[in-house]
């Protein structure tokens, strides 16, 4: 059925969905803003919050193999990204477990520029 709460997160900066504005992450947990997503500009993150993954699939990747899952807002189902599940290239290990978001399904909350 699906989770009945979203999470809030209480830093004053903070990551939401673009289509339901439910919050994300935090600017804390940005590691990186250099990546490229399917529809442009993505950034890379520790952590994120309501978010649903889809099932694991091998993908190739600009900087190799990578077994990855998508990523979905739990509130309206907007693709977001992906998970790095896992990384065939030992250079590549770093984003096992973090998460991209791509810009276009993401803005910031109004309070912070």
């Amino acid at each position: 059925m699906g989770k009945l709460f979203r999470e809030y997160l209480s830093d004053p900066r903070v990551y939401i969905c673009s289509t339901c504005h439910s919050h994300l992450t935090t600017q804390d947990q940005l590691i990186s803003k250099s990546f490229q997503g399917r529809h442009g500009r993505a950034y890379l993150f520790n952590t994120v919050v309501n978010i649903d993954s889809g099932p694991a699939q091998d993908k190739m990747l600009m900087t190799g193999m990578h077994s990855i899952a998508d990523v979905h807002c739990t509130t309206c189902h907007t693709y977001l990204g992906w998970r790095y599940l896992h990384a065939y290239e030992q250079e590549q290990a770093y984003k096992v477990g973090k998460i991209i978001l791509e810009k276009e399904h993401m803005v910031k909350e109004s309070s912070w520029n």
